[in-house]
């Protein structure tokens, strides 16, 4: 509504996946599948829940009536309680045992594990996305020299394809780590009130095996393959930091890719896609801003923000748990995904719609090789007996002589100095011409070597949601 505040992740660049996901109704429905899946192993293993009980709750399972969750909370002040309350309505006949013999993070941390188990999935395919969509752009550029910079001064030639495949394999390296806990992510478990799982010991009349076995029966049920074999009243939140550390190390990869292409596209060699009737400035209408590139590093930055709060939060829990953690993890947990996935959609349209500029950038070569040719010259020169620091020196002094020429505005003068030099002059008339594809080394191999030994064996991201374009 125009009159209350909206949370701008969420309303102007997240997907709507990734707010599906952590909707109040997505939530309610994932703690009733835990209700569900407790009530149904519960009875597998004998304790007195009927086969009606069972179909009711599973047949009212989508009945959820928001107003009067909303009520109960009031009420009651406890959003778990006000839940019950709600699917008790919903399904009398089972009202009776619902959630026996479990505690509030029976259901909420479960809850919360599967729901990032859910976002996980959801972020590391669009970074898969993502992936193959920049290793397309590196295939086409594999060959095509560009200046390489250091300290973001011309150094050697590189191409623009190892330039990317560069930032590829930061890629790669955050979705495996990603997939990695995704895949490790454990199940809390029934555990009860403080872990010792007593309340269902009492259940099953002190037949701990049972315990164990209801235990094992929730996670298969909710397609966990690990569970936490100890737990307090919580899963450990150190958990929480570890997810959210790793989403900071996406949104590290993310912003020097981004901060790299707004320096490519102040250079003038390549741009982010730019929309006809886009608008950079009020004030200067010919400004070509990287837009996107900018919303990139600005979200990224924020989402690294995260990652102190919660290695504060996990360190000061007080022994089986306090409750100073739910403010952070109810607004920030979402939060995380919602930003990781606005990355994801931005970065995926920025590979896709990259402009290459050739002109500029072999004018941008044309000023500096020269001086990137020198190496060269050295190399042969210690090749055919001369002493590496005497030609590096003599070098040095013309290669400064020739730059202030060229910081006038005039062609770089290098070569014809080096030719009129009495020692470096038969070594340079003896090398072939000066062109740029001499100069970028193994880079084109490596770039081909890279996408066909790596990203070729990555899996193919699934088909599109249709959300995959950015939004503001």
């Amino acid at each position: 509504m125009a009159d209350e505040f909206q949370d701008p992740i969420a309303h102007r660049y997240a997907s709507a996946a990734m707010r599906e996901i952590f909707s109040p109704r997505r939530r309610a429905l994932v703690w009733r599948d835990i209700w569900i899946a407790l009530a149904e192993a519960q009875h597998e293993l004998g304790l007195a829940i009927t086969p009606a009980q069972l179909r009711a709750l599973r047949e009212r399972r989508d009945h959820i009536d928001v107003a009067a969750i909303a009520a109960h909370e009031q009420r009651l002040r406890h959003d778990v309680m006000a839940h019950i309350h709600a699917y008790g309505e919903a399904a009398p006949e089972a009202r009776g045992i619902l959630h026996w013999g479990a505690t509030s993070c029976d259901i909420t941390d479960n809850g919360d594990l599967i729901l990032m188990r859910d976002a996980l999935r959801l972020v590391a395919e669009r970074l898969l996305r993502m992936i193959h969509a920049l290793a397309a752009f590196a295939g086409r550029e594999a060959r095509r020299p560009t200046l390489g910079l250091t300290h973001l001064q011309p150094a050697q030639l590189t191409t623009v394809g190892k330039r990317a495949a560069l930032w590829i394999q930061d890629l790669v390296g955050s979705w495996e780590s990603l997939v990695d806990l995704e895949r490790s992510l454990p199940f809390r478990g029934i555990k009860g009130a403080t872990g010792t799982q007593g309340s269902f010991l009492q259940l099953f009349r002190g037949k701990g095996e049972l315990v164990a076995e209801l235990d094992r029966r929730v996670a298969a049920k909710m397609a966990f393959s690990r569970m936490l074999p100890l737990a307090g009243q919580t899963y450990p939140r150190v958990l929480d930091f570890r997810l959210i550390s790793r989403l900071g190390e996406l949104a590290v990869v993310l912003h020097k890719f981004s901060t790299d292409l707004r320096l490519l596209q102040s250079f003038g060699e390549i741009e982010e896609p730019l929309e006809k009737s886009q608008v950079g400035s009020s004030a200067m209408p010919h400004k070509r801003n990287p837009m996107r590139c900018e919303r990139i590093g600005a979200l990224a930055k924020m989402l690294l923000g995260l990652a102190p709060g919660f290695g504060m939060m996990a360190a000061t829990q007080w022994m089986e748990r306090s409750l100073d953690d739910s403010a952070m993890r109810r607004t920030a947990l979402p939060q995380a995904f919602l930003i990781a996935d606005a990355l994801l959609v931005l970065g995926l349209n920025v590979a896709r719609g990259l402009t290459v500029h050739p002109a500029i950038i072999e004018h941008r070569i044309e000023q500096q090789l020269p001086f990137l040719a020198a190496e060269e010259l050295m190399l042969e020169g210690v090749a055919e007996g001369g002493n590496r620091q005497e030609l590096h020196e003599r070098l040095r002094g013309l290669a400064w002589q020739a730059s202030e020429s060229v910081q006038r505005g005039e062609p770089n003068p290098l070569r014809a100095l080096l030719e009129g030099d009495s020692v470096l002059g038969p070594l340079v008339r003896a090398l072939p011409p000066w062109r740029a594809d001499r100069f970028i080394g193994l880079a084109p191999q490596q770039t081909t070597d890279y996408l066909e030994s790596v990203v070729a064996k990555l899996p193919q991201p699934a088909a599109e949601r249709g959300d995959d374009e950015i939004r503001v």
